[in-house]
């Protein structure tokens, strides 16, 4: 028997707010012209995924080195329903911040879902597309289930839920160790601003990758297969077709090192000789010489300590952590304390 498609859901059960107020292309015109023209040059990582780079970091979570995916997948199996109880109240709402395809938010929402009657979940992505695509296909699986999502960045689509008033608990989500792609400062600006729609004990479940052998950490960001390599230098070739650029992707190489100093993997595209590159659309024509860096991606690493005080600093309470197996990955239970 055919199995409904997802734009046969009811669409009473679903609401997507879109505050997207730039043209995204627009916007990245304008970073990738502030990048490349900064001293060192630079590219932003949350431009890593457009189709194709979204397809090559969904073959990335499949690695053998890359075990962060597998980590936390295994604590939320694992420990899904003692995550949602600790969270106190009969009714919880889910708040989640760069939602994605929620696949591994399945798991928070059947913990939920078994015990209460229903569910708001509230997304928030920069990808309206992938918001609607996601939002379909899970309420295709939950009947139990209604979602308002917001089409925005961060900061936009916590301002707007600033001004609900939302009776319920809310557990809030920031999964998959996207936090370590801020800097300390960042990371505090960021979590503050989450705390600002938190009341006093609603909670927030943070995904954050723990220190280790420096050698661990530089495989998962630099496998021996080249699949990250390919979403690395992906990026140029991005350049290449939104804004007629000329890079050839084979004149640079993908690198990651560990630096123990800063706790954050460091990742770069390096210039394999001295070139010109012509990107038309932005009117530049920039020079790289052999060995220089763009710099794409930071990933700070956490320890235990490094949380608890990070909580402290932003509002929250690190009430509980659970980790995997090998002790690779940490979710952290932060509730939040005091007035916002």
């Amino acid at each position: 028997m055919p199995q409904p498609q997802p734009d046969a859901v009811a669409a009473d059960r679903l609401t997507i707010h879109n505050l997207l107020r730039r043209d995204l292309s627009a916007s990245f015109k304008e970073d990738v012209r502030a990048g490349l023209t900064a001293r060192p040059k630079k590219l932003f990582p949350k431009y890593f995924y457009d189709e194709l780079g979204s397809q090559l970091f969904e073959a990335i979570c499949l690695l053998p080195e890359y075990y962060l995916t597998r980590a936390e997948n295994e604590i939320l199996a694992r420990y899904a329903d003692e995550i949602v109880s600790a969270v106190e109240g009969q009714n919880v709402t889910l708040l989640e911040m760069g939602s994605g395809s929620a696949s591994k938010t399945r798991r928070i929402i059947e913990a939920l879902i078994r015990r209460q009657n229903d569910l708001l979940y509230t997304p928030i992505d920069i990808s309206a597309s992938a918001l609607e695509t996601s939002s379909r296909v899970l309420l295709q699986s939950y009947p139990e289930l209604r979602i308002e999502a917001y089409a925005s960045d961060y900061v936009a689509g916590l301002n707007a839920l600033k001004t609900q008033d939302r009776p319920c608990r809310t557990l809030a989500l920031f999964l998959g160790s996207n936090i370590g792609n801020f800097d300390a400062a960042e990371a505090v600006e960021f979590l503050r601003a989450v705390r600002g729609v938190l009341r006093a004990g609603d909670a927030l479940l943070l995904g954050a990758d723990l220190k280790k052998n420096p050698q661990a950490l530089e495989e998962a960001y630099d496998d021996a297969l080249g699949v990250t390599a390919a979403f690395n230098l992906n990026q140029l070739a991005r350049i290449n077709r939104e804004l007629d650029a000329d890079f050839n992707p084979r004149a640079f190489r993908h690198h990651a090192s560990y630096n123990e100093e800063t706790g954050r993997v460091e990742v770069y595209i390096i210039s394999l000789r001295n070139q010109m590159v012509r990107v038309p659309a932005l009117e530049l024509e920039l020079r790289f010489d052999e060995g220089e860096r763009i710099h794409t991606e930071n990933s700070y690493k956490y320890d235990l300590e490094g949380l608890t005080n990070l909580a402290e600093e932003t509002g929250f309470e690190r009430a509980r952590t659970w980790m995997d197996a090998r002790k690779q990955f940490s979710s952290n239970l932060f509730l939040a304390t005091g007035e916002r």
